[in-house]
């Protein structure tokens, strides 16, 4: 089964009751489960999705916001207390082995009893860590991983990433506006792109009460609607999926808000993320 799943389709790390979860995407493809970005909730909702989390066997991390790599530590360490027997393959940018060495530094009492106690590997010999950089970072038969490097600051470096097998899905990771994009994803069957409503973000900065700080940092580092459907028609995608959506709790903007914004710049098929939601491959 090739599929996409949107684990987390909010973009920041603030959760409400009753809201959508941050950051995390399942691509099963060609019978290889890779998750992208791993914000808090992602071992659970993928779960939820199916996935036994011992067959998870790529994880790849865009960046070093908290709504991205939160619970990048705890899923593996889930994982392993599930039974994990072989290396799960974890890529991620510079900075990405300090996070992991802390986590495991967290967690020392406790990975050393399972060892010791229930007779487990140890956690270090099932994770597979490596750093990201631009261009080809894994060919294998089946399946090619290419990397981007995108604007998003203040925080770099930070990647769009390619996976190519049977099908081709491109994530775009957290990015302001960048045309680059749309080469590499030149005809890409899925875009998963993040976007924002510039009509949204005063609400936001509102309710946060972080003011013009927030109000610079959203417009200067994210793209709107509008301009991830722009990157689509350049790339000749069949679909643009929209997640890490600015806002994605305000009830006064719809389905209808998201998909107006891109009507005007794309006529081809557009998909406004929810959580849980499954695109077919």
């Amino acid at each position: 089964m090739n599929r996409i799943v949107l684990l987390g389709v909010k973009g920041g790390p603030a959760i409400r009751q009753g809201g959508a979860m941050p950051t995390a995407t399942l691509v099963e493809l060609d019978g290889r489960r890779i998750l992208v970005d791993c914000g808090i909730g992602a071992t659970r909702s993928l779960v939820e999705a199916g996935v036994d989390l011992r067959t998870l066997d790529l994880v790849l991390i865009t960046h070093l916001h908290s709504d991205h790599v939160l619970e990048l530590g705890p899923l593996l360490h889930t994982a392993w207390t599930t039974g994990l027997a072989r290396p799960i393959r974890v890529l991620g940018p510079a900075g990405i082995d300090g996070y992991w060495q802390g986590f495991l530094a967290s967690m020392a009492v406790d990975t050393a009893i399972r060892v010791e106690d229930e007779g487990r590997r140890p956690l270090t010999d099932l994770v597979d860590l490596s750093i990201l950089a631009e261009g080809e970072v894994l060919n294998e038969p089946g399946l090619t991983l290419r990397a981007l490097e995108v604007p998003h600051p203040p925080i770099a470096p930070c990647y769009a990433l390619r996976i190519d097998g049977s099908r081709s899905v491109v994530l775009s990771g957290d990015t302001a506006h960048h045309p680059p994009l749309a080469a590499f994803a030149q005809g890409a069957d899925v875009l998963v792109h993040e976007a924002m409503l510039p009509e949204g973000v005063e609400e936001i900065v509102r309710k946060t009460g972080l003011g013009d700080r927030l109000r610079a940092h959203l417009h200067a580092a994210h793209t709107t609607a509008d301009h991830a459907a722009r990157i689509a028609r350049g790339a000749g995608v069949g679909r643009l999926v929209l997640n890490h959506l600015i806002p994605v709790d305000d009830p006064r903007f719809t389905e209808a808000d998201w998909l107006a914004r891109c009507a005007g710049v794309w006529n081809g098929p557009v998909t406004v993320g929810r959580d849980g939601l499954e695109i077919a491959l």
